[in-house]
Parts: C-alpha cells; structure tokens; sequence
C-alpha cells in the first residue's frame, strides 16, 4: 500500500483592513504650508497560527508627512490576511508567511493609505514596492544579530 502524496496547499480565505488611523495634529493651519512635506515611512510584518492550518499575516505601514518641524499627517495602517497552509515543510514555512503572504497583502495596504491621505486633503502619496524576500532576509539577520549578542551580554 502506497502512502498517499499530499499536494501543498495555499489558499487565501481573507484580505480585510484591520486597523486604519489618521492624525493631523496641526490641521487645518498645516494647510497654509508652502513647503512640501518630508515623509517617512515604515513597514512592519507579523504572522501568527490561527489554529487547524490557518494563519494571519499582517502588513503594517505607517507613514508621517512633516513640513519642517510640524507633523501634517500621520497614517497608520494594518492589513491582513488569513491563509490556509497545508503540506508545506516546516521549515519553509516561515518564508512563506513572511514574504508570500505579505506580497500579497501589501497592495491592498498601498492603496488604503494613498486613499486615506487623498480623504484627508492631502496629494497622494503612492508607497513604493517592496520586495518582502529583501525585507524577510534582512530581519533574519537582525534576528540572528541579537541571538548572537544575548549570551555575550549575560557573561
């Protein structure tokens, strides 16, 4: 009897907007403004086990616009996604959710923040790509950085 070849399983079940937040601390004199912004951006990603092959992965972005000092807005936003996983080595799994799924998730994100700062007056601004195999390496080595650095700081 042969044992039955299981194919690997990649479904998405959900993409929803699960947190979304705008502040403009110095509105509305941040209109009057004839300097263009500065902005900085950050993007953070997250994934848990959800139980019976399910996962959520999340993209967080937030984005702040100064003029000089003044903060004109600040953008927060978090998309997710829950997706059923199955038959993938375990050792991959981890890459799947932290560069898979968030391509994916990323540009219903992209497009709910440009969205939301067109809403609260402002240009749009469009986030760039981002290339999330880059993104996942780069916090494996921070990882791998401070796992290195956390016995030498016990001594």
């Amino acid at each position: 009897m042969t044992e039955e070849v299981k194919q690997p399983v990649f479904q998405i079940q959900s993409v929803y907007l699960k947190d979304l937040s705008l502040e403009q601390p110095n509105s509305p004199q941040i209109f009057l403004e004839k300097e263009a912004p500065g902005f900085e951006v950050a993007i953070n990603v997250s994934y848990n086990e959800l139980g019976n092959n399910f996962y959520e992965t999340s993209v967080t972005a937030t984005v702040t616009a100064k003029v000089g000092e003044k903060v004109a807005y600040l953008v927060e936003g978090k998309q997710c996604g829950i997706f059923n996983i199955q038959g993938i080595p375990a050792e991959a799994m981890d890459s799947v959710l932290g560069i898979n799924c968030p391509t994916i998730i990323y540009p219903y994100l992209r497009a709910n923040i440009a969205d939301t700062i067109t809403k609260a007056g402002f240009p749009p601004i469009h986030l760039a790509e981002i290339n999330f195999e880059a993104h996942y390496r780069e916090r494996m080595q921070e990882k791998a950085a401070k796992a290195e650095e956390a016995p030498a700081a016990v001594q």
